[in-house]
């Protein structure tokens, strides 16, 4: 049975933190860049939001059921988004990966592999997971596109699963990673990895 605490990842210019609240005003300031609290597919916090955003995740952190953190850039020392372990199921060692933003100068750069290949090497490596899922909304196809293309297997959808942050039923799109299928997505995920973009980008 897998036994999860809150552990500092680090590798491949990212370092991934334990999420607290002395990281609410720099999360805030991700979230900024590109308006993030606006978009329909995922739930980031507002500066409003953000304490409650903080809390409910250290709440699911204590209940055994999330291990967030947050993602800081190497290269700049930034804090530029959020990730977690969510909906953990210690006694069949399964895990899922999700609440994941990146503040808009750094998405499609190399953070969201070098967090992805992290984590999943903190789940199998390290922890002995037997299985890693995803969960995107049905319209998210950029999300659906870019799980697809870590390897993971399209377990199929399930209709009316959620709500969006408008209140409205969403079908969710789920997927899987099993332990024996993880040396395949850690070589896609390694032959993905770039080094970080020139130091301009974080002061545009």
């Amino acid at each position: 049975m897998i036994k999860l605490k809150p552990v500092t990842l680090e590798g491949h210019w990212v370092r991934l933190e334990p999420m607290t609240q002395s990281h609410a005003i720099d999360l805030v300031t991700a979230a900024e860049d590109g308006q993030l609290w606006g978009l329909w597919y995922t739930t980031v916090p507002t500066a409003d939001e953000i304490t409650t955003y903080i809390d409910t995740a250290l709440t699911g952190q204590r209940d055994r059921t999330m291990l967030p953190w947050v993602v800081r850039e190497l290269s700049t020392g930034q804090i530029v988004g959020s990730t977690r372990f969510h909906d953990i199921v210690p006694e069949i060692d399964r895990v899922e990966i999700g609440y994941t933003w990146f503040a808009k100068r750094w998405q499609r750069t190399h953070v969201n592999t070098a967090c992805k290949l992290l984590q999943l090497s903190h789940a199998f490596d390290s922890l002995g997971c037997a299985v890693v899922g995803f969960r995107t909304d049905i319209l998210n196809t950029d999300s659906q596109h870019a799980i697809d293309k870590l390897g993971a297997h399209r377990d199929g959808v399930i209709r009316h699963f959620q709500a969006r942050r408008n209140g409205q039923p969403r079908d969710t799109m789920m997927y899987s990673i099993l332990h024996s299928e993880w040396p395949r997505v850690r070589r896609i995920l390694e032959l993905r990895l770039r080094p970080p973009p020139p130091p301009d980008v974080g002061v545009r």
